[in-house]
């Protein structure tokens, strides 16, 4: 019985033995890098340490993102206590922009055959040459055939091919700034787990990519890598730098916990998208004035309200210009303002201006992903405007019609003498039902027909 007892635990054990391995985390990584995905990226690598997970491994294909948006999954990275290993997979894939830097400062850097990193030049600033002067009757200069062949890359110094890419009399101060400062970021990314800076560097200035082979060839990545079995496999008995501090990486009976995105991500996705801030802001403010102009149930005021503070809530996350988002609210104001108070178009056609320049210029980058859709823009546009014409085309028909209320009414209504007994020339006549006090001509007699040509206080002037 006790031989029984003992191969039922031994078997049991056997079989239950890999729920006990080593967990490594997958958080997967797929389109722009932005506050939503920095939040959970964050988030990830924070309950990994709490569960004591063996590694933490990004699966990523991005074309970049936010810079504060990157800078915030970097951090997390480099304090991290389990080793972080980014691979680009699968093959497709890119770690483009800021991929490239979060790939750098991953302890274990890994890529699948068919795919590239680079490009990691600020995207506002690598516009390349600035654009001509388009009020200037002066043409550009083009430049002329040489017949002096170019000088080949052996011939330049390396400070040369570095600036090749922006020209240095085509940056503004502001502009070497920021590429100066990406630059030193990424190289002190590069050297804290020995990768290639001097190329690193060459991908911020001169927005240089490679491809797998040759990023493993220039020392870039740690190594080249089919599938997530082969990071961890390739990772196993390696040593990485944690906190400062060399760290060897066992990975043996590993069990994969491959993390789904939260309700919180998927709601942040759809709050930090440029073009749903745009119209959560604008449905929270036309809600508003409508509920000003219209005191009523509250039903406008409350749901503008909730979707004006959703608005603020995504754009205090998004890179916003406050100077487009001013243009904006002073639009609005300015077509409200010629609504109610009609100036012969001059405040209409101001606030339409300052409403199509603030939205264009609201979002302050010039990545992809986080402009407002120029339809959308065109079509709040178009309906302000509409709306704006249909008012003051509803005010002006109102201007010319008769009054219809007030005495005024009276002026050049037909009345009839119903009492002659007072003073020469006041009356008694009845007008629209009503009996009024009337001066006019003295020969008039009860019962005569006369017709009312003003109205003074409570007292008629009548004539026959």
């Amino acid at each position: 019985m006790n031989i029984f007892i003992r191969l039922l635990l031994f078997i049991i054990a056997l079989h239950t033995f890999p729920v006990f391995g080593q967990q490594v985390w997958v958080i997967n990584i797929k389109g722009g890098i932005g506050p939503a995905v920095s939040d959970y990226v964050t988030r990830e690598i924070t309950e990994a340490q709490k569960n004591n997970a063996a590694m933490i491994i990004l699966e990523m294909d991005t074309p970049g993102g936010l810079d504060t948006s990157m800078r915030q999954i970097i951090q997390a990275i480099t304090v991290s206590t389990v080793p972080v290993a980014t691979w680009v997979g699968p093959s497709g894939a890119r770690a483009a922009s800021a991929g490239t830097y979060i790939l750098f400062a991953s302890h274990i850097a890994a890529m699948a055959p068919g795919t590239n990193l680079g490009a990691a030049t600020p995207v506002s600033l690598g516009g390349g040459k600035p654009k001509s002067n388009p009020f200037s009757s002066e043409k550009e200069d083009k430049p002329q055939p040489s017949s002096e062949s170019p000088p080949s890359p052996k011939d330049k110094a390396p400070s040369d091919i570095a600036e090749e890419a922006v020209p240095a009399s085509n940056k503004t101060s502001m502009e070497k700034k920021v590429i100066n400062d990406a630059a030193a970021y990424i190289q002190s990314l590069a050297k804290l787990h020995g990768r290639n800076a001097q190329w690193a560097e060459k991908a911020v200035r001169q927005a240089a990519s490679l491809d797998a082979e040759q990023a493993l060839k220039q020392n870039v990545i740690d190594f080249i890598a089919n599938d997530i079995n082969q990071v961890v496999k390739q990772s196993n008995n390696t040593m990485v730098k944690l906190n400062g501090v060399e760290t060897p990486v066992e990975l043996n009976n590993v069990t994969y916990v491959e993390r789904e995105q939260d309700w919180r991500f998927k709601l942040l996705s759809v709050l930090t998208n440029p073009n749903v801030a745009y119209i959560l802001m604008l449905l929270g403010m036309y809600g508003l004035l409508l509920e000003f102009y219209s005191p009523g149930v509250g039903l406008a005021g409350v749901l503008g309200g909730i979707c004006l503070v959703l608005a603020m809530y995504s754009l205090q996350m998004l890179p916003i210009s406050y100077a487009g988002l001013a243009l904006l609210v002073l639009g609005i104001m300015l077509m409200v303002a010629e609504a109610f108070s009609p100036s012969f178009g001059v405040l209409g056609l101001g606030g339409i201006v300052a409403f199509v320049v603030g939205s264009i210029m609201l979002m302050d980058t010039d990545l992809p992903g986080y402009q407002i859709a120029a339809p959308l823009i065109a079509g709040f546009t178009i309906v302000s405007v509409v709306f704006f014409f249909v008012i003051v085309t509803l005010l002006l028909k109102s201007r010319r019609r008769p009054v219809t209320t007030g005495v005024q009414i009276l002026i050049g209504t037909q009345a009839e003498v119903v009492d002659c007994s007072k003073a020469d020339g006041q009356y008694r006549v009845l007008v629209n039902g009503e009996v009024w006090q009337a001066k006019g001509p003295q020969s008039l007699k009860q019962g005569d027909k006369v017709t009312v040509t003003n109205v003074q206080g409570l007292w008629l002037e009548i004539e026959v």
